[in-house]
């Protein structure tokens, strides 16, 4: 992805640096050929040429770009699980992706760790908007999922006489386990996602305290995939779920959504991030009947949604970490409304402003592996900077709406948002 020459000036906001202090009146932010110059007092910053270009905050925050750490680029309006697998071919769920992928960086989430791809769409997504081929947030890929056979991703009965091949690797087994985490190596992925539990989604077979591989399947998983130097992730709401993802050496748990005691330890000994994606479990509980989800699906999504909810209260507590991403992309729970995982975490939950946006930039970075590079607005990063009309920290809902996105810049290009202009993107060689 290209970065901009020269410099730029962003003024005449608030700066929140994304570390969790509090914000700074009256800042300024000075990029230099795409990295952080300066980040603070508009007093404090340095001179810069006259011909830098200048971003106008208008009053309004300057903050690191988000970052969704739980992103499914190939979901799309999905509706019952049938509609992950066999609804489209591979050519229709690209162009689908590629909608997703410029929908959030509009909506101000400058880079994205996947939380599993059909036909591991996301290798490919990462390699255009890397080219400036497409627009998109940078993307950490993780292709196709892994789940045992009959798990909660195994949902096609025997006598379709079909398997899952776009969307997961059905293993039986240690060697299944190797050879499915072996052909993700080869296809170029940074993550493996994994499936040791249920969900409320599917109660009668895989519910969400439902064991849905083993631990020596995921220590299968976790040894080979380190091997080859990527991380390991896993849908976890059962509580041994939760601790064999952890025993095993997972690097992140997605939801962690009954962790207990034992399981609260082994995380913070490990320091191991958790991405919950809880506002999903809320949305499913209110829009569930519009969509025929049974009672039985509902009640499930409701016991998920309170037990999610402490459980991220103990977790931030005790000093764990916190990432944000939801599973969006489904009918009830759209693409485009990923900042709403932001205010549930506020007026649900009950955390802090200050306290979510850290979660949704600096340790988003950290779980992505580019800490050093994202996630904050400091000296030496990469220009990766959100400029939002209004203040986020005194209501971050504005955050969900895109008219109050002004400026999102890639590496100090200006690439979305009311004040971004065509002639300011720039376009693949071949095409100029």
């Amino acid at each position: 992805m290209k970065t901009a020459t020269g410099t730029t000036l962003i003024s005449n906001g608030q700066l929140f640096d994304g570390t969790g202090a509090p914000p700074v009146p009256d800042a300024a932010l000075v990029i230099e050929d795409g990295k952080i110059k300066y980040a603070g007092p508009a007093a404090g910053a340095p001179a810069v040429p006259p011909d830098a270009r200048r971003i106008d905050a208008r009053g309004g925050t300057i903050l690191p770009g988000l970052i969704e750490a739980h992103y499914h680029a190939t979901y799309f309006n999905v509706e019952k699980l049938e509609d992950l697998d066999i609804k489209f071919p591979v050519e229709y769920v690209t162009l689908q992706a590629a909608v997703n992928c410029k929908l959030a960086l509009e909506c101000g989430y400058t880079a994205a760790r996947s939380g599993g791809c059909l036909f591991n769409c996301d290798v490919w997504l990462k390699t255009a908007i890397e080219n400036d081929l497409i627009p998109g947030p940078r993307l950490a890929a993780s292709g196709r999922e892994i789940c045992s056979a009959g798990g909660l991703m195994d949902w096609n009965p025997e006598f379709r006489k079909i398997g899952m091949d776009g969307l997961v690797f059905c293993i039986n087994g240690v060697e299944d386990a190797r050879k499915a985490v072996r052909s993700l190596v080869k296809d170029g992925v940074e993550w493996v996602k994994t499936y040791p539990t249920g969900d409320a989604a599917w109660p009668d077979q895989n519910d969400h305290h439902t064991l849905c591989m083993t631990f020596e399947e995921m220590h299968a998983v976790v040894a080979t995939a380190h091997n080859h130097k990527l991380k390991v992730t896993g849908h976890c709401r059962a509580t041994e779920g939760i601790k064999n993802a952890l025993r095993a050496g997972y690097d992140t748990v997605e939801h962690a959504t009954f962790i207990d005691d034992e399981g609260l330890e082994l995380l913070l000994k490990r320091n191991t991030p958790v991405v919950p994606g809880l506002r999903f479990e809320q949305v499913s509980v209110e829009r569930g009947p519009e969509f025929h989800l049974s009672q039985k699906v509902i009640d499930g999504h409701q016991e998920t949604l309170e037990g999610g909810a402490e459980s991220c209260r103990k977790i931030l507590k005790a000093g764990g970490r916190l990432g944000m991403g939801g599973d969006y992309g489904f009918g009830w729970n759209p693409h485009g409304e990923y900042a709403k995982e932001l205010t549930f975490f506020v007026n649900y939950v009950g955390l802090d402003p200050l306290t979510v946006l850290k979660c949704a930039t600096k340790t988003g970075a950290e779980i992505l592996g580019r800490g050093d590079e994202l996630g904050t607005l400091e000296k030496g990063k990469l220009a990766d900077v959100l400029v939002v009309a209004g203040d986020p920290v005194k209501n971050i809902a504005l955050l969900e709406d895109r008219a109050n996105i002004l400026a999102v810049l890639q590496g100090g290009v200006l690439k979305a948002g009311k004040l971004a202009t065509r002639t300011e993107v720039p376009l693949p060689a071949r095409v100029r």
